[in-house]
């Protein structure tokens, strides 16, 4: 256990007397956010990481606690004395890791489980592998005996930083099916969404569908970028047989499908839908894409 933030391995991360909570993928997009979230309203948090170090260097905070999702006594420990539990996972090919950090709340007597899922869940044409996982898992949360809610956010805007490299070195965006639009959020929103479930009454049971304020296509995104940079970019169509092939180097070959057939999904409208959820539980409007290229406009050069 490493202390951060100010705290030791038993203190309370950012001081005051909030909730207790875990998270779980605190390295990740989301949980990193949200762990800044909880300590700074006063949470003691604590952020499991298989590389305590690395999680250090990444600028994660709260109380850093070395775990393994494939570690039943890493996570016994890691849940111990904690009221809360924000669940985030992201391998498809692994749904035992659900089960396992479910399994050691549940002993460890944690009042509350949020799980991060996705909004494709609802949709009833998506049957590819993360689709279906995410399903699976949100049963598990529902059927564990504790009081749960899930998230169901569309895509994040940051994916958007895979372009980064693109922008910088040749001005150019490049993406497989550029006027396919995508009602994307904002990974802060979801962030705030969190906490503020993690930390309040009234949660438990619901499933909160959390995207932006209209849905966008990456030839729009060009567009906006090329405003906050103010510099010209342009866009170029990626075919979906170069899509396939530059997916299926990256990864394994039921992940890489899934991708596509996500693509396919949004091209036939199935991600154009806006939902309420963001302003539901916090109070206010969700970002728009321009909102987040202003904020992360340094990655692009």
């Amino acid at each position: 256990m490493v202390g951060r933030g100010g705290a030791g391995g038993g203190g309370s991360a950012g001081g005051g007397g909030g909730v207790r909570v875990v998270v779980a993928g605190a390295s990740g997009t989301v949980g990193r956010l949200v762990v800044g979230e909880l300590v700074g309203a006063g949470c003691y948090v604590r952020a499991l990481t298989r590389d305590p170090r690395a999680a250090v260097r990444a600028g994660v905070g709260g109380v850093l606690v070395r775990a393994d999702f494939g570690d039943r006594a890493s996570l016994e420990r890691a849940l111990a004395g904690m009221e809360a539990l924000l669940l985030i996972t992201s391998d498809p090919l692994r749904p035992d890791h659900d089960e396992r950090v479910l399994e050691a709340a549940v002993r460890a007597g944690v009042g509350h489980v949020v799980k991060v899922s996705a909004l494709a869940v609802t949709d009833a044409g998506a049957g590819d592998v993360i689709t279906c996982w995410q399903r699976v898992c949100e049963q598990r949360v529902r059927e564990c005996g504790l009081a749960w809610t899930v998230l169901r956010p569309r895509a994040f805007m940051s994916k958007a930083l895979a372009w980064a490299p693109s922008v910088r070195e040749r001005g150019v965006v490049r993406a497989v099916y550029g006027s396919s639009v995508n009602a994307c959020v904002d990974p802060g929103d979801v962030a705030a969404v969190a906490a503020r479930v993690l930390t309040t009454p009234g949660h438990g049971g619901r499933c909160y569908e959390l995207t932006g304020p209209g849905p966008v296509c990456a030839r729009e995104q060009t567009r906006v970028l090329a405003r906050v940079l103010g510099r010209a970019l342009r866009f170029e169509e990626m075919g979906v047989e170069e899509a396939w092939r530059l997916w299926r180097g990256r990864y394994p070959e039921p992940y890489a499908r899934a991708l596509l057939e996500s693509a396919e999904r949004q091209r036939a409208g199935a991600k154009a839908g806006v939902s309420a959820g963001v302003r539901q539980v916090t109070g206010r409007a969700p970002a728009g894409f321009a909102d987040w290229a202003r904020r992360h406009a340094r990655f692009f050069g």
